[in-house]
C-alpha cells in the first residue's frame, strides 16, 4: 500500500486522457444510434466484409454500389435500419446502471457490515467504466472503431467482471481480520498478496481468448472484443490498485478524525 500515490497518478492519467479525448474528438455511434445503411459484401479472395454508413440518398447508395461492382466486389446483403438504441433506450439504460449500481452498493456494505466497502467497489467500478469509454475513444478516433449495441453488452459485462474481482480481495480482507484483527492495511497487504496471482491468471485466460478474437475473428465482433480487452485489463488493475487503496486510505482517514 506504500505505492498508493503511484496507483492514483496511473489511474488519473489514463481517465483525464480519456475525458480529453471524448471532449475533442468524441464517440463515433453506429447505426445502432444513428441508424443507417448496412452492407456486407465478398471480396475476389472469398473473405467477407461488412461496412456501415450513415443515412444515405439513394444517388450515393448508386455510387457506392458501383464502386464495388467496378473492383469486382460481389454485394452479398444489404439493410437499411432506423436507430435500434433510440434517447429513450438510452435513459433507460442509464437508470438501469444507476440503479443496478446502487443496489451492489448497498449489497456489498451489508454483506461486509461496512458502507466503505460498498462506496470503495462502486468508486472502483465508476474509475473501470470512464477508463472504457475514454479508452475506446481515442481507440475509435485512430482506427474508426464505433460505439454499438455490442459496446453497451462489453461495458455491461466490465462492470460485473470488476465487482467480482474486487469482491474476492475484499473478501479475504474480511477473513484475515476475523482471525488476527491487525490493522486494515497490514490485511490488505496480505490479502492482496494471496489472491493475486490467482486474479492475473483468471484475467490472463479470458485476455488471450479476447486477443485471439480480435485477431482472428470476424470484423463484426473485432471492436467488440476489444472493448471487452479494456475493460478486462481495467477491472483486473483498479481491483487491487483502485478498490482496496481508496478502502484503506479510508480506513486510515476515519481513525485520524476519530483521534482528534
Amino acid at each position: 500500500m506504500k505505492f498508493r500515490p503511484l496507483y492514483l497518478a496511473v489511474s488519473t492519467l489514463v481517465i483525464v486522457g480519456g475525458i480529453v479525448s471524448v471532449a475533442t474528438w468524441g464517440l463515433k455511434f453506429g447505426i445502432d444510434f444513428t441508424g443507417g445503411t448496412l452492407i456486407e459484401y465478398r471480396l475476389a479472395s472469398g473473405e467477407k466484409k461488412v461496412e456501415r454508413y450513415g443515412q444515405l440518398e439513394e444517388t450515393e447508395l448508386e455510387k457506392i454500389r458501383n464502386d464495388f461492382k467496378n473492383e469486382g466486389i460481389v454485394e452479398e446483403r444489404l439493410e437499411r435500419v432506423g436507430p435500434t438504441i433510440g434517447p429513450e433506450l438510452v435513459k433507460k439504460t442509464i437508470y438501469g446502471l444507476v440503479i443496478s449500481m446502487s443496489a451492489i452498493l448497498l449489497w456489498i456494505a451489508y454483506q461486509f457490515k461496512n458502507m466503505k466497502f460498498g462506496i470503495s467497489a462502486t468508486v472502483a467500478t465508476i474509475h473501470d467504466i470512464l477508463v472504457l469509454v475514454g479508452v475506446y475513444s481515442i481507440v475509435s478516433h485512430f482506427t474508426g472503431a464505433e460505439v454499438d449495441f455490442l459496446f453497451v453488452t462489453a461495458l455491461l459485462t466490465v462492470i460485473s467482471f470488476s465487482v467480482h474481482d474486487t469482491i474476492v480481495v475484499y473478501d479475504r480482507i474480511r477473513e484475515l481480520h476475523k482471525k488476527s484483527g491487525e490493522d486494515i492495511k497490514e490485511l490488505a497487504n496480505h490479502a492482496l498478496s494471496e489472491t493475486m496471482t490467482r486474479s492475473i491468471n483468471n484475467s490472463f485466460t479470458i485476455i488471450f481468448m479476447l486477443v485471439a478474437l480480435i485477431l482472428m475473428g470476424g470484423e463484426t465482433t473485432k471492436w467488440f472484443s476489444v472493448a471487452l480487452l479494456i475493460g478486462t485489463v481495467s477491472g483486473t488493475y483498479s481491483s487491487p490498485f483502485v478498490a482496496v487503496p481508496i478502502l484503506v486510505t479510508w480506513d486510515e482517514l476515519q481513525k485520524k478524525f476519530k483521534k482528534k
